[in-house]
């Protein structure tokens, strides 16, 4: 005999089994409808969130590069300064050189008159050298070799006087 006859079995349950599976069914489609109702909900709300981090991100990204490009001025514009500060010491410098020059030759001696009055003769290289030493000027070595010291100009001219080297070879004037 067959248990799952009805007319022998008057056991309700499968038929409950199928309500409840068909309810269960019914159940699942509508939470799957809410569920993406909710979801749409959210995709709406996150949307402009997006936006605004993605124009977030932009801006960051903008800032980003301005602020290289900043950097890289400041880094110019401090090279240049260097460089400008560079050449106003040279300029300096030359006119210490040009205001000692000056003032080496307002210290030297007016040229001695000749007999017939007039000034000596320009002055002529003579055979004699002599080799800068340490400490060394113009005036000193004049006093050393014993002759002035427009003539030991005269006679090395295109000679720095400022910065003579030591063991530079100057030519000394010939004696009067």
């Amino acid at each position: 005999m067959d248990n799952i006859s009805r007319e022998s079995n008057s056991n309700y349950l499968p038929i409950a089994g199928i309500i409840v599976g068909v309810v269960a069914i019914a159940l699942s489609i509508i939470a799957l409808a809410k569920t993406n109702g909710v979801t749409a909900k959210v995709d709406a709300q996150i949307e402009p969130i997006a936006s605004r981090i993605q124009a977030m991100d932009e801006q960051v990204r903008a800032s980003t590069i301005t602020a290289d490009n900043s950097s890289k001025s400041v880094t110019s514009l401090q090279r240049s300064t260097q460089d400008a500060f560079s050449q106003v010491a040279q300029a300096l410098t030359s006119m210490r050189e040009d205001i000692a020059k000056v003032q080496e030759l307002a210290a030297k001696p007016a040229p001695a008159p000749t007999k017939s009055g007039g000034s000596s003769a320009p002055a002529v290289a003579g055979p004699d050298e002599y080799i800068v030493k340490g400490g060394d000027t113009g005036v000193k070595i004049a006093g050393a070799a014993g002759v002035s010291l427009a003539d030991l100009l005269a006679v090395n001219p295109g000679v720095n006087w400022s910065r003579l080297a030591v063991g530079q070879k100057l030519k000394l004037p010939a004696k009067k």
